[in-house]
Protein backbone atom coordinates (compact mmCIF):
# COMPACT_ATOMS: atom_id res chain seq x y z
CA UNK A 1 0.00 0.00 0.00
CA UNK A 2 1.31 3.45 -0.91
CA UNK A 3 2.23 6.08 1.66
CA UNK A 4 -0.79 8.29 0.90
CA UNK A 5 -3.18 5.33 1.04
CA UNK A 6 -1.84 4.30 4.43
CA UNK A 7 -2.30 7.82 5.80
CA UNK A 8 -5.80 7.96 4.33
CA UNK A 9 -6.63 4.67 6.05
CA UNK A 10 -5.88 6.33 9.39
CA UNK A 11 -8.43 9.12 8.80
CA UNK A 12 -11.21 7.41 6.85
CA UNK A 13 -14.67 6.96 8.33
CA UNK A 14 -15.43 3.46 9.48
CA UNK A 15 -19.03 2.42 10.00
CA UNK A 16 -20.66 2.66 12.40
CA UNK A 17 -19.60 6.01 13.82
CA UNK A 18 -18.60 9.49 12.80
CA UNK A 19 -15.45 10.45 10.87
CA UNK A 20 -12.35 11.18 12.98
CA UNK A 21 -11.87 14.85 13.90
CA UNK A 22 -8.21 14.77 12.86
CA UNK A 23 -6.78 15.03 9.36
CA UNK A 24 -3.97 13.61 7.23
CA UNK A 25 -1.79 16.53 8.32
CA UNK A 26 -2.34 15.56 11.96
CA UNK A 27 -1.25 12.00 11.14
CA UNK A 28 1.92 13.30 9.49
CA UNK A 29 2.57 15.59 12.46
CA UNK A 30 2.04 12.66 14.84
CA UNK A 31 4.50 10.42 12.99
CA UNK A 32 7.09 13.21 12.92
CA UNK A 33 6.78 13.87 16.65
CA UNK A 34 6.80 10.21 17.65
CA UNK A 35 9.89 9.74 15.50
CA UNK A 36 11.71 12.80 16.82
CA UNK A 37 10.94 12.09 20.48
CA UNK A 38 11.68 8.39 20.24
CA UNK A 39 8.91 7.72 22.72
CA UNK A 40 6.01 9.96 23.61
CA UNK A 41 2.97 9.75 25.89
CA UNK A 42 -0.54 9.95 24.51
CA UNK A 43 -1.47 13.05 26.51
CA UNK A 44 1.61 14.91 25.32
CA UNK A 45 0.89 13.87 21.73
CA UNK A 46 -2.66 15.16 22.15
CA UNK A 47 -1.35 18.55 23.29
CA UNK A 48 1.14 18.77 20.42
CA UNK A 49 -1.51 17.91 17.83
CA UNK A 50 -4.05 20.17 19.55
CA UNK A 51 -6.82 17.57 19.25
CA UNK A 52 -8.90 15.98 21.97
CA UNK A 53 -7.79 12.92 23.88
CA UNK A 54 -10.61 10.89 22.31
CA UNK A 55 -9.42 11.76 18.81
CA UNK A 56 -5.85 10.98 19.84
CA UNK A 57 -6.91 7.58 21.17
CA UNK A 58 -8.62 6.82 17.86
CA UNK A 59 -5.55 7.86 15.87
CA UNK A 60 -3.19 5.87 18.09
CA UNK A 61 -5.42 2.80 17.79
CA UNK A 62 -5.47 3.05 14.00
CA UNK A 63 -1.73 3.72 13.75
CA UNK A 64 -1.22 0.61 15.86
CA UNK A 65 -3.59 -1.48 13.72
CA UNK A 66 -1.63 -0.42 10.63
CA UNK A 67 1.54 -1.60 12.37
CA UNK A 68 3.12 1.86 12.38
CA UNK A 69 3.49 2.30 16.14
CA UNK A 70 3.90 0.28 19.29
CA UNK A 71 2.15 1.36 22.49
CA UNK A 72 3.60 0.36 25.86
CA UNK A 73 3.72 1.66 29.41
CA UNK A 74 6.81 3.58 28.39
CA UNK A 75 4.97 5.48 25.66
CA UNK A 76 4.32 5.39 21.92
CA UNK A 77 7.18 4.48 19.59
CA UNK A 78 7.49 3.90 15.87
CA UNK A 79 7.80 0.34 14.62
CA UNK A 80 10.16 -0.53 11.79
CA UNK A 81 7.20 -0.15 9.41
CA UNK A 82 6.46 3.27 10.90
CA UNK A 83 10.08 4.33 10.55
CA UNK A 84 10.07 3.18 6.91
CA UNK A 85 6.85 5.08 6.21
CA UNK A 86 8.26 8.25 7.74
CA UNK A 87 11.44 7.76 5.73
CA UNK A 88 9.39 7.45 2.52
CA UNK A 89 7.51 10.62 3.40
CA UNK A 90 10.80 12.41 4.02
CA UNK A 91 11.87 11.53 0.47
CA UNK A 92 8.84 13.47 -0.74
CA UNK A 93 8.30 16.19 1.90
CA UNK A 94 11.04 17.96 3.86
CA UNK A 95 10.95 18.96 7.48
CA UNK A 96 9.44 22.38 8.07
CA UNK A 97 11.07 25.72 8.77
CA UNK A 98 9.64 28.92 10.19
CA UNK A 99 9.94 31.96 7.94
CA UNK A 100 9.23 35.65 8.57
CA UNK A 101 6.22 37.55 7.36
CA UNK A 102 6.82 38.87 3.85
CA UNK A 103 5.23 40.26 0.73
CA UNK A 104 4.08 36.77 -0.32
CA UNK A 105 2.63 35.53 2.99
CA UNK A 106 -0.81 36.23 4.41
CA UNK A 107 -0.33 35.65 8.13
CA UNK A 108 1.93 36.57 11.01
CA UNK A 109 3.02 32.92 11.47
CA UNK A 110 4.50 31.17 8.46
CA UNK A 111 5.82 27.64 7.94
CA UNK A 112 7.61 26.47 4.78
CA UNK A 113 7.91 22.90 3.48
CA UNK A 114 9.68 21.57 0.39
CA UNK A 115 7.95 18.99 -1.83
CA UNK A 116 10.43 17.22 -4.08
CA UNK A 117 9.93 16.87 -7.86
CA UNK A 118 6.35 18.12 -7.72
CA UNK A 119 6.48 21.11 -10.09
CA UNK A 120 4.50 19.27 -12.76
CA UNK A 121 1.49 19.10 -10.39
CA UNK A 122 1.35 22.86 -9.79
CA UNK A 123 -1.12 24.96 -11.74
CA UNK A 124 -1.80 28.28 -10.02
CA UNK A 125 -1.40 27.10 -6.44
CA UNK A 126 -5.13 27.49 -5.78
CA UNK A 127 -5.58 23.85 -4.77
CA UNK A 128 -2.86 24.16 -2.12
CA UNK A 129 -4.26 27.48 -0.87
CA UNK A 130 -7.77 26.08 -0.54
CA UNK A 131 -6.52 22.95 1.24
CA UNK A 132 -4.67 25.09 3.79
CA UNK A 133 -7.70 27.31 4.39
CA UNK A 134 -9.90 24.25 4.92
CA UNK A 135 -7.63 23.07 7.75
CA UNK A 136 -7.87 26.44 9.51
CA UNK A 137 -4.89 28.33 8.09
CA UNK A 138 -5.22 31.71 6.40
CA UNK A 139 -3.76 30.37 3.18
CA UNK A 140 -0.75 28.87 1.44
CA UNK A 141 1.76 30.21 -1.07
CA UNK A 142 3.14 27.80 -3.67
CA UNK A 143 6.54 28.41 -5.26
CA UNK A 144 8.30 26.42 -7.99
CA UNK A 145 12.11 26.29 -8.26
CA UNK A 146 13.34 26.47 -11.85
CA UNK A 147 16.97 25.70 -11.06
CA UNK A 148 18.01 29.26 -10.30
CA UNK A 149 15.07 31.05 -8.71
CA UNK A 150 11.67 30.54 -7.13
CA UNK A 151 8.61 31.36 -9.20
CA UNK A 152 5.11 32.07 -7.92
CA UNK A 153 2.21 31.75 -10.37
CA UNK A 154 0.60 35.15 -11.09
CA UNK A 155 3.09 37.14 -8.98
CA UNK A 156 5.41 39.79 -10.38
CA UNK A 157 8.80 38.07 -10.48
CA UNK A 158 11.09 41.06 -9.92
CA UNK A 159 9.18 42.21 -6.84
CA UNK A 160 9.42 38.79 -5.22
CA UNK A 161 13.10 38.38 -6.11
CA UNK A 162 13.89 41.49 -4.06
CA UNK A 163 12.13 40.14 -0.98
CA UNK A 164 14.60 38.68 1.59
CA UNK A 165 12.40 35.58 1.95
CA UNK A 166 13.52 34.43 -1.53
CA UNK A 167 17.09 33.89 -0.35
CA UNK A 168 15.94 32.49 3.02
CA UNK A 169 13.89 29.78 1.35
CA UNK A 170 16.63 28.79 -1.08
CA UNK A 171 19.42 28.76 1.50
CA UNK A 172 17.49 26.82 4.16
CA UNK A 173 15.44 24.36 2.09
CA UNK A 174 17.99 23.98 -0.74
CA UNK A 175 15.52 23.20 -3.54
CA UNK A 176 16.55 21.51 -6.76
CA UNK A 177 15.11 22.06 -10.22
CA UNK A 178 11.47 20.96 -10.24
CA UNK A 179 11.01 21.12 -6.47
CA UNK A 180 8.13 23.04 -4.90
CA UNK A 181 8.09 25.08 -1.71
CA UNK A 182 4.80 25.68 0.09
CA UNK A 183 4.39 28.30 2.81
CA UNK A 184 1.45 27.83 5.15
CA UNK A 185 0.30 31.08 6.74
CA UNK A 186 -1.85 31.48 9.84
CA UNK A 187 -2.33 33.44 13.04
CA UNK A 188 -0.34 30.87 15.05
CA UNK A 189 2.53 28.45 14.44
CA UNK A 190 0.43 25.29 14.86
CA UNK A 191 -2.14 26.28 12.24
CA UNK A 192 0.62 27.45 9.88
CA UNK A 193 2.32 24.06 10.20
CA UNK A 194 -0.94 22.18 9.59
CA UNK A 195 -1.68 24.40 6.61
CA UNK A 196 1.72 23.74 5.04
CA UNK A 197 1.46 19.99 5.65
CA UNK A 198 -2.09 19.81 4.30
CA UNK A 199 -1.14 21.74 1.17
CA UNK A 200 1.94 19.54 0.64
CA UNK A 201 -0.11 16.36 0.94
CA UNK A 202 -2.70 17.80 -1.46
CA UNK A 203 0.08 18.43 -3.97
CA UNK A 204 1.31 14.85 -3.61
CA UNK A 205 -2.21 13.59 -4.30
CA UNK A 206 -2.39 15.63 -7.50
CA UNK A 207 1.05 14.37 -8.54
CA UNK A 208 0.03 10.76 -7.91
CA UNK A 209 -3.21 11.16 -9.88
CA UNK A 210 -1.31 12.69 -12.79
CA UNK A 211 1.23 9.86 -12.76
CA UNK A 212 -1.51 7.21 -12.71
CA UNK A 213 -3.66 8.81 -15.42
Amino acid sequence: MGVLKIINAIIEKRAPGIPPSYTEAHVLMALENIGSHGSIGRQRLSRILDIGEGATRTMVKRLSLEGLIKVSRGGITLTRKGENLLSELRKKISGEIKVPKSSITVGCSNTAILVRNAASAVKRGIEQRDAAIKIGALGATTLVFDGSKLIIPSVEEEKFMRDPIHEILISKLKPKNGDVIIIGSAEDDHSASLGAKTAALELLKILERNENS
